[in-house]
């Protein structure tokens, strides 16, 4: 069976080039002449990276060994991006965000996996009422892992079903709840309205408790996941992100520059269609992916 950390090679590596040893490769260690240079840069900015990311770079290749130049200045700009919930009150809040198929679902699902096999008690709270799928999908992998569930209907209110959902996870002593919620484009005002009134409800039901919303991003949209952000955040104010769908992402750079423009840890990264194919965000697995250590 392929390991986690191999997907993440295997994904990263084939999408952004892997840089390290592409890098590596055309330069030895030499010094890079004008057009080494405009090469690189071309590298740089189509794995996604970002210019603050691309002038970093070519700073310390400019000054240092080109093949291992890159990693200093991503470590310096990807500082404090690891998401880590300590979860303090009984129940914490995560409400996932973000745009159709950016894999909200399933990552709810995933996340239940996750804190259940750190002992947390979870509840799942169906909160996608526009497609009765995702309600259905979500029963199954509740199901499957054998994790309570708070279910919804097709056109019910949404913010009632969060509402009767921490309410749920208040009586049953549950440490986390994980409320998924539909899809949604960042343009659509009256549907960015809905995860406003959503989050007044939890706020009104349980004022003391904490309430997390992580932006779900799909791997493949690359930058053009930062507009998402900022307007995801107007309506209801982000604290982290899931980065998913990195297996073959030719743009897993943009991890960097998303993170450097909102200044929201990435709590996650999801590979595949497993439950173990979501992991905590590393920084040090993940240079090493695209840099092809």
């Amino acid at each position: 069976m392929v390991g986690f950390f191999e997907k993440l090679r295997r994904g990263l590596g084939r999408g952004a080039k892997a840089l390290g040893g592409k890098i590596s490769s055309v330069f030895g260690g030499k010094k890079i002449s004008a057009e080494d240079r405009e090469g690189l840069e071309a590298l740089l900015y189509g794995a996604d990276l970002g210019r603050e990311a691309v002038a970093a770079i070519l700073d310390a290749v400019g000054r240092g060994d080109p093949s291992t130049a890159a990693r200093a200045p991503l470590e310096r700009l990807l500082a404090g991006s690891e998401g880590r919930l300590a979860i303090r009150s009984q129940p914490e809040v995560i409400c996932l965000l973000g745009v159709n198929g950016s894999g909200k679902t399933t990552a709810a699902a995933k996340l239940a996996a996750h804190f259940t096999g750190e002992g947390k008690k979870v509840l799942l709270g169906s909160c996608d009422t526009f497609r009765a799928a995702a309600n259905e999908q979500l029963c199954l992998w509740a199901e499957r892992l054998g994790v309570e569930i708070v279910r919804s209907r097709r056109g019910a209110d949404a913010a009632a079903v969060a509402y009767d959902a921490l309410s749920a996870a208040l009586a049953r002593g549950k440490d986390l709840l994980i409320l998924d919620t539909a899809g949604r484009l960042h343009t659509q005002d009256h549907l960015l309205e809905e995860l406003a009134k959503l989050r007044r409800v939890l706020e009104r039901k349980g004022p003391e408790i904490p309430i997390h919303g992580w932006l779900v991003l799909d791997g493949h949209q690359g930058t053009n996941g930062l507009r998402q952000a900022e307007i995801f955040h107007d309506a209801f104010p982000l604290s982290g992100l899931i980065v998913t769908k990195l297996d073959g992402s030719a743009r897993g750079g943009a991890i960097v520059p998303i993170y450097r423009t909102m200044k929201l840890p990435i709590y996650f990264i999801g590979l595949g269609e497993g439950a173990e194919d979501l992991r905590p965000f590393s920084v040090a697995e993940y240079l090493d992916a695209i840099l092809g250590a």
